[in-house]
């Protein structure tokens, strides 16, 4: 059980990093329109770093920031800021490629609505689509082919199915709020899981397995960089965000650097903020993995040995690959990747 509170940043509350104040901006379904964008880039220029972060969930980052009243009255003018009471538990990823932004909007109004659940962690979290399913999401919506939901509870299904899914999440959130204690996540109340498939009642529908589908690359689907972006990128374009740091844009969109070739080694790779914008790191991680990655012999996929010293290395097979700046491995995507985690002497490697 958790001792303390959960210390995610918001857009109100800052977190007070090395190189500043971080504001982390939710923004459920990851759906943006060019207006949004740009008051989100306009913030990141003139009010932060110049950069714009986006995370595993989904989500932006602007770091450096001296004034977060100002950025917090900018984006509540865009509509980015509905709630500020809630706005750390808006964690609502959505498959990017399905018409399903209209639930999210109606998920999202319907939980800040209720006074009672304002509290929920930041860690709080609700995947829609199956393309997400396997995110690991306190709750999770999955359409069913013949017509209502299946509601994934801590990310595996337990044969709930709803056919009011904003009213069935809306109620789990509730229940979840009143046992969980101090836990931060579904998964860590004791009994929790089986005190909501009480509350709903379990059917004899097969199970389904929740199973992350990464969007395949394409132009429709570029990837940002280690997940930052210049502000100056991409000006007047609406976009959605991806928990693969990757974007869904217009046809015709300058990509310019953005990935958009399949056979990029970029694809998959991953890494937190490390020195100097993060006090705890042990490594210029980012700066670290652009080496790696710029290799002369890196020519298939994240796997190969990076031009440092890693411990114990197995580097031999491609797949996803994260590097972090210390033991607490801040922003390791879902699923199966390898790590390699500064030590202070290298990199040690974790699969």
């Amino acid at each position: 059980m958790r001792s303390h509170p959960d210390a995610c940043p918001g857009a109100v509350e800052l977190h007070q990093a090395a190189d500043g104040g971080l504001a982390r901006i939710r923004v459920p379904g990851g759906t943006l329109s060019a207006a949004q964008w740009d008051v989100v880039r306009g913030a990141a220029l003139e009010l932060g770093s110049g950069a714009v972060e986006l995370t595993s969930r989904a989500n932006l980052q602007i770091r450096g920031l001296s004034d977060g009243v100002e950025l917090g009255a900018r984006l509540a003018a865009a509509g980015l800021l509905p709630s500020a009471t809630h706005e750390r538990m808006r964690n609502i990823i959505a498959a990017p490629l399905e018409d399903n932004q209209a639930l999210v909007d109606e998920i999202d109004e319907t939980l800040c609505a209720d006074a009672s659940l304002a509290g929920l962690p930041g860690r709080f979290l609700v995947t829609a689509g199956a393309a997400v399913s396997g995110l690991g999401g306190d709750f999770g919506l999955v359409n069913e082919p013949s017509g209502g939901f299946v509601l994934l509870l801590a990310g595996a299904d337990t044969g709930v199915r709803v056919t009011d899914p904003v009213d069935a999440l809306l109620s789990a959130a509730r229940l979840f709020q009143q046992v969980r204690g101090t836990a931060w996540r579904l998964s860590e109340v004791d009994d929790g899981v089986r005190k909501i498939t009480a509350h709903f009642g379990i059917s004899d529908a097969p199970r389904v397995t929740p199973a992350v589908t990464p969007v395949a690359p394409s132009p429709l689907t570029p990837g940002v960089p280690l997940g930052r972006l210049d502000a100056e990128q991409l000006p007047g374009v609406a976009l959605r965000l991806t928990p693969w740091r990757s974007l869904v844009v217009p046809a015709g969109t300058d990509t310019t650097g953005l990935i958009t070739d399949p056979r990029s080694p970029w694809h998959g790779v991953s890494a937190c903020t490390g020195r100097p914008g993060c006090a705890k790191s042990l490594s210029d991680v980012r700066a670290d993995a652009r080496a790696w990655l710029n290799m002369p012999h890196h020519t298939h996929g994240p796997g190969r040995v990076p031009p440092i010293s890693i411990l114990g290395s197995r580097s031999d097979s491609p797949g996803a690959v994260h590097w972090s700046g210390c033991a607490r491995r801040c922003g390791r995507p879902a699923g199966e990747v390898i790590e390699f985690v500064a030590t202070g002497d290298g990199y040690e490697e974790i699969r």
